[in-house]
């Protein structure tokens, strides 16, 4: 079988002794093609994975940036035909792994096995549900279909999730681990829950793989901080931060400026 382009990104990164960093755009926002050019420029330009969001109505793990940017985005008419297109489109151009990120609402109503083959068919690595009701394993085959098509269901946990829960939760885990770093919502903020470090240490006890953070993350400091303590960092609402303050004609080489700053 050949190896998953998330493997084999994560084992480039512990190959070179660094966190690797994962980005998020909302598909649609500002427009599908800009969508399609600043996935480029984050791809040319340092980010090792990059997240394309469907936009949802109702994004329950979004804070107000991204939740603006999806609203924005169905706005303009964004469906999920066109989610597929920029995939197709950009994972022909691009060489780092590019993950959907979905509700599972969307999924459900496209059809679960549909969904997976279109998305395999589509360049897609892997995907991120963060409402995936694990219990619901036995009625909705999601997990199951991500195998058959072998895409990567990328398992997301909180501060909250019990033992018993990760337990259940990596028993289905692939690629890495996506820890959110606080209880709540996404959104950049100015310092990182300091209790960081006992909770990964936590989720280590329970998954073999890879450990990815995000939510709050908006720093190089930031991401220096994590450095021996996660192998992923996430950024995604700082990013559109920056699109939101940016001028059109500014804003690819701000988000180039930016991602290289990271990571330099």
């Amino acid at each position: 079988m050949v190896m998953n382009k998330i493997d084999k990104q994560l084992e480039k990164i512990k190959k070179q002794n660094r966190i690797g960093l994962m980005t998020h755009v909302v598909i649609g926002y500002p427009d599908l093609e800009e969508t399609i050019d600043l996935v480029k420029i984050m791809a040319e330009n340092g980010a090792d994975f990059i997240e394309l969001q469907i936009p949802f109505s109702d994004p329950l793990a979004d804070g107000p940036t991204i939740m603006r940017a999806c609203e924005e985005s169905l706005a303009k008419g964004t469906k999920v035909k066109d989610a597929f297109y920029v995939m197709r489109t950009l994972a022909a151009q691009v060489s780092v792994p590019l993950l959907f990120m979905a509700y599972y609402n969307t999924i459900f109503r496209y059809g679960v096995d549909k969904f997976f083959h279109d998305a395999k068919a589509a360049g897609v690595s892997g995907l991120i549900v963060p409402d995936m009701p694990i219990d619901e394993e036995p009625y909705e085959h999601f997990y199951a279909s991500a195998n058959k098509f072998d895409l990567y269901p990328i398992s997301v946990v909180s501060p909250a999730s019990t033992n018993e829960r990760l337990k259940k939760i990596a028993t289905h885990a692939k690629g890495f681990v996506y820890c959110t770093a606080r209880q709540g919502t996404t959104g950049a903020k100015k310092d990182l829950d300091p209790t960081i470090r006992t909770y990964v240490k936590k989720v280590q006890r329970f998954f073999s793989i890879p450990v990815a953070i995000g939510f709050g993350i908006a720093t190089k400091e930031h991401i220096l901080s994590l450095q021996n303590t996660a192998d992923v960092a996430i950024i995604g609402s700082a990013l559109i931060d920056i699109i939101n303050k940016t001028e059109k004609k500014k804003r690819l080489e701000t988000i180039k400026k930016f991602i290289r700053e990271l990571i330099h």
